[in-house]
């Protein structure tokens, strides 16, 4: 027989809408503390918090000043959108909130429901909410998995107060979501977990655990910073490490032989591939070799097609370096024919030479800003032509007209420079490149005040 509505929990979870039996929150919130945790459940799912107050990594949103606490102390909690990398606490965050808000918990994955699910779900939530049951927090994982259609049929139920939705999403919501929904809801970003958090998480593990892993300080250190970030893989890790039944004390390269190590995050088409070659052209930009070095083998770590690199380093320097080394972009076709000709991984130390010398080189952008000014001239002055004297003359009539007419072969002056107008009549003249004082540009710019002071 279905229990009545007024006797279940208001904070208990719903389920899937896939047949998931609800469950009581205190049974699957796996507190080590509470002593309700089963031991053959996960060491993940036996540690996940049992209030707010355990959750950590995230000060920003949970501390005394943080959004979230700020929010449920006016009790108000908004529609959320939760940004952040694997493992950092988005499900147990959403699945607090209601807990601390009095709110029906309905969790989705937009990996595994469609349209059908969605109605059912907000059908279910404004029934309880006109039978007086109260408001549903609907967690959705994954949110950027729905398409533009799926999204914007969360937006009557977010209005009109039928939910609190929840999203989650390691994508950029800029990207990844539609404004009409972005515009309804707050967009919080979760930090990945640093070293103390996952040290703390590490502790509780073993406090479960009921024994210290058998690892020393360097392994520990080490089994952190494998985990990057993710206090799930954290935990996994650790629970793999416990039942290994080693009693000896590994160091890093006996945990590096018993565990896997996880792949680095990084989406070739998604927001990882562009934040990472953005910190390679701004780290070269910066003239820091090192910095830049450091994010070209990242990217090569994470799958990066090394043509792409080659590309990307052959745009900087044509724009960053430019004519205080014109060499620059001859360097780097040299390098990007030798990765070429000799493929991976042998070819990827021509990049690297490249990235240093990109990165030592003298910086101007005065070619790259120039030609910005030029195209937006060009498309202000329209069809202006040359000035008669620049113009060819091959028939007698272009002649009489006067096409060629009082021009001045530059290599029959003194100093191979006659000083003419080369810009359409009527036209003022304009300076686009203004060289730098740096690299060879200094030198050009010595030749382009003389010049200057010829030019009639």
């Amino acid at each position: 027989m279905k229990q009545p509505e007024s006797r279940r929990n208001r904070s208990e979870e719903a389920g899937d809408l896939f047949g998931a039996a609800p469950a009581p929150a205190q049974a699957s919130r796996g507190d080590a503390l509470t002593g309700h945790a089963s031991p053959a459940q996960p060491l993940a799912d036996r540690l996940r918090p049992g209030s707010l107050d355990q959750v950590v990594g995230q000060p920003h949103l949970l501390g005394p000043e943080g959004a979230l606490r700020r929010m449920l102390a006016r009790g108000s909690l908004a529609s959320l959108i939760l940004w952040g990398g694997p493992g950092c606490g988005k499900t147990t965050i959403a699945r607090l909130l209601a807990q601390e808000a009095g709110l029906r918990f309905v969790q989705l994955s937009a990996v595994f429901s469609g349209v059908a699910d969605l109605k059912r779900a907000f059908d279910e939530a404004a029934r309880r909410l006109a039978a007086g049951g109260g408001a549903t927090l609907l967690f959705v994982d994954e949110i950027h998995r729905f398409n533009r259609a799926q999204q914007d049929g969360f937006l009557p139920v977010v209005e009109n107060g039928t939910v609190v939705l929840v999203g989650a999403t390691t994508e950029n919501p800029s990207f990844a979501l539609n404004a009409a929904l972005l515009s309804r809801c707050q967009v919080l970003v979760l930090r990945r977990l640093d070293e103390a958090a996952l040290s703390s998480l590490l502790d509780r593990a073993e406090a479960t655990i009921g024994h210290a892993l058998p690892l020393d300080g360097d392994a520990r250190a080490t089994l952190v910073a494998m985990a990057d970030g993710d206090g799930r893989y954290l935990l996994n890790m650790a629970e793999q490490l416990a039942s290994l039944g080693e009693t000896a004390p590994l160091d890093p390269a006996g945990l590096s032989a018993l565990l896997a190590k996880r792949a680095a995050l990084y989406d070739r088409d998604r927001e990882e591939h562009y934040n990472l070659i953005s910190a390679l052209h701004k780290s070269l930009r910066g003239s820091d070799p090192d910095a830049a070095l450091y994010w070209f083998a990242r990217m090569l770590a994470g799958g990066e097609d090394a043509r792409f690199i080659a590309r990307r380093l052959t745009r900087f320097a044509a724009e960053d370096v430019g004519m205080a080394d014109p060499a620059a972009l001859t360097q780097a076709i040299a390098a990007w024919e030798t990765f070429e000709r000799l493929g991976s991984p042998e070819g990827e130390l021509a990049l690297a030479q490249l990235v240093v010398y990109l990165g030592t080189a003298p910086k101007s952008n005065a070619v790259y800003t120039a030609f910005k000014s030029a195209v937006r001239a060009a498309k202000e002055t329209g069809s202006l032509m040359p000035p008669a004297h620049i113009l060819n003359a091959p028939t007698r009539l272009m002649k009489e007209i006067g096409y060629g007419k009082g021009y001045q072969y530059d290599h029959d002056t003194e100093d191979g420079f006659s000083g003419q107008n080369y810009f359409p009549d009527g036209m003022e003249r304009a300076a686009f490149y203004r060289p730098t004082g740096r690299g060879f540009e200094k030198e050009i710019a010595r030749r382009l005040d003389i010049w200057a002071q010829k030019r009639v």
